[in-house]
């Protein structure tokens, strides 16, 4: 049996790690516990932010805790089962970029 599955645009997956780090900057805990699981600074957030690991970063986060990933979810557009597929776009153009 085949399921009808929308191929997501590395655009797509960008627009994905967006919401998910707005959603993240939205309540200081959640993001604060981001920051702490990323070592970043809000500054270095700043630098980084259009970097496709990066944005890698956010959906992994999401990913890694469940609930996380649910709550998100209904709080935003997004389905969760785009955001791992998202994740492995941003993964892929990333290593990509660190070739280059």
């Amino acid at each position: 049996m085949f399921r009808n599955r929308q191929i997501l645009t590395f655009e797509a997956a960008e627009g994905i790690a967006a919401q998910g780090l707005a959603f993240l900057a939205e309540e200081p805990a959640r993001f604060m516990r981001f920051l702490s699981a990323t070592g970043l600074t809000p500054d270095q957030i700043r630098e980084q932010v259009e970097q496709p690991g990066f944005l890698a970063a956010v959906l992994e986060h999401l990913v890694g805790d469940e609930s996380l990933l649910l709550v998100f979810a209904a709080n935003t557009s997004v389905a969760p089962e785009t955001v791992t597929p998202a994740l492995e776009i941003l993964q892929q153009a990333g290593e990509k970029t660190a070739r280059s």
